[in-house]
């Protein structure tokens, strides 16, 4: 699964109530029951965000610890060129969508904006839905 931005931020900025099922998330990676996955771009954004209320050493320690329990996808030219081409409204939305096509064993985007994801040949769900899915 490709974890969104804004799952990432809502676990570090414990926004309720979206944390807890970004928290479930994570704990299903760090238990390895799922392997999870950002792209470069997604640590750029969290850095940022976050780089907003706390000093640079403390968010690249909390990048780092979250990066021991999922792995970062590869991005290319060729990532950059579908997703050019893609008619995605959102040029960030169609490259994490073709990162993830590419790297062949993402099945999944867990996002709360599964409307920007329309175009996608991926699953789109949100981490509520994704963990009922689950539980089912």
């Amino acid at each position: 699964m490709l974890f969104d931005t804004d799952v990432i931020l809502d676990f570090f900025f414990d926004r309720k109530p979206y944390s807890d099922h970004a928290a479930q998330l994570l704990s299903l990676c760090v238990s390895k029951k799922v392997i999870g996955s950002v792209t470069p771009i997604i640590c750029s954004n969290v850095y940022y965000v976050l780089r907003q209320t706390a000093q640079h050493d403390k968010v690249i320690e909390k990048l780092k610890q979250l990066l021991m329990i999922i792995n970062v996808l590869h991005m290319d030219g060729d990532v950059v060129l579908r997703a050019l081409n893609s008619g995605f409204g959102d040029f960030e939305d169609a490259l994490q969508n073709f990162a993830a096509v590419k790297a062949k064993h993402i099945d999944v985007i867990i996002t709360r904006n599964v409307k920007d994801y329309r175009k996608s040949e991926l699953g789109i769900m949100t981490p509520e839905n994704y963990l009922k899915q689950l539980i089912l």
